[in-house]
């Protein structure tokens, strides 16, 4: 059975590695791993495939960035060549990137199989790109693989049958659990604080991780600059770490707002193992990631989440994550609260336990 891995953006890397390693100890599985260049620079790129074990990939795609259309149509055309030439029995595919629904839409059409990790997820807000992206491949796809049981019961209600759709936990944290050791390690509070040139209080107060990236948070000029102004404000009481994309940096540096005094220190996005460090030693995290949401979740770590909507409910209901939305107000009062004592006890979700990969190598193989 000949198995091609589709991955394009730093989220599936993560999603990838274990899967890849349970499904190469199994007997009668060769695997092809296609990369198609979504995400191209080493720092969102090269470096996760070193951090996290994976091959160098068989394909590249190179397609770079681009609009939304622009991007999927890319990879759709590429693509495309490199699935007749390989003829893979089954395509996996990541999460809700335009590399994920873009594999789906092509495969369909040659009639190859799909199966989708991370399928089900609904933020049941279409303005959203991931959304769409979700709803598609999910539509398209013949195996479903959930994290969560929500994800069972949105598949089942959009008419998927039950034999398709299999819970078997998040993948993601499979990663994390193997390689959370390596990342405690990695930075002491000290090493932070030095290496970032922190203030002293760092040690005693501890910091806030902050990362943001979603277009109604960094492209619109006025919802940046409150934001900045607002994280600005917090770091008074909590310095804050921002691993901050360069696009979005740039669009803070057109701005004109002045950070170079403050305790809201802006940093280059760092690897895995590195963010990971970061995130076991942070007192909270401030995001709009659906990733950090599962992550900060399973480590026990507060987080606010300025979105109005998670597609990831069970990081709030059973989790650490509070949706602040686009309140700022919300914001400070959350943050206060968890530096006062008031951060919501969280639990890890079930088959969130480091196993996930290896259920979905079983009922494939």
């Amino acid at each position: 059975m000949k198995i091609m891995h589709v991955a394009g953006a730093r989220p599936n890397f993560m999603k990838v590695a274990p899967v890849m390693a349970a499904l190469g100890k199994k007997n009668g599985i060769r695997q092809v791993l296609l990369h198609t260049g979504q995400h191209y620079d080493a720092n969102m790129s090269e470096i996760f495939f070193r951090q996290l074990g994976l091959p160098n990939p068989d394909i590249n795609l190179e397609v770079g960035s681009g609009s939304h259309a622009t991007q999927t149509a890319q990879i759709m055309t590429k693509i495309e060549a490199f699935l007749c030439e390989k003829k893979p029995d089954l395509v996996l595919v990541y999460g809700d990137v335009n590399s994920t629904v873009a594999a789906a839409l092509v495969c369909a059409k040659l009639l190859i199989p799909v199966a989708h990790v991370e399928a089900g997820l609904r933020s049941f807000d279409r303005a959203m790109p991931e959304e769409i992206n979700r709803i598609v491949t999910d539509q398209l796809a013949e195996m479903l693989f959930t994290p969560s049981i929500d994800g069972d019961e949105n598949l089942l209600r959009e008419g998927k049958r039950a034999n398709q759709v299999h819970f078997v936990g998040n993948v993601m944290i499979d990663t994390l659990v193997r390689l959370k050791k390596k990342a405690n390690a990695l930075h002491s509070p000290q090493q932070v604080a030095e290496k970032y040139n922190l203030l002293g209080s760092l040690l005693s107060k501890g910091y806030g991780l902050v990362t943001l990236h979603r277009p109604s948070n960094v492209d619109d000029p006025i919802m940046l600059t409150r934001i900045i102004e607002t994280l600005l404000e917090l770091s008074k009481d909590l310095p804050m770490l921002f691993p901050i994309h360069p696009r979005t940096l740039h669009r803070l540096k057109g701005l004109g707002i002045q950070t170079d005094d403050a305790r809201l220190f802006l940093i280059d996005p760092v690897g895995y193992l590195e963010f990971l460090s970061l995130q076991q030693g942070a007192s909270l995290v401030i995001t709009d990631s659906g990733g950090i949401q599962e992550e900060s979740t399973y480590l026990g770590i507060p987080c606010l989440t300025v979105r109005e909507n998670t597609e990831r409910p069970v990081t709030v209901t059973v989790g650490t994550n509070v949706l602040v939305g686009q309140d700022l107000m919300r914001l400070k009062s959350a943050v206060f609260s968890i530096l006062n004592g008031g951060a919501k006890q969280g639990t890890i979700p079930p088959l969130w336990d480091g196993l996930a990969s290896k259920r979905i190598a079983n009922i494939m193989g």
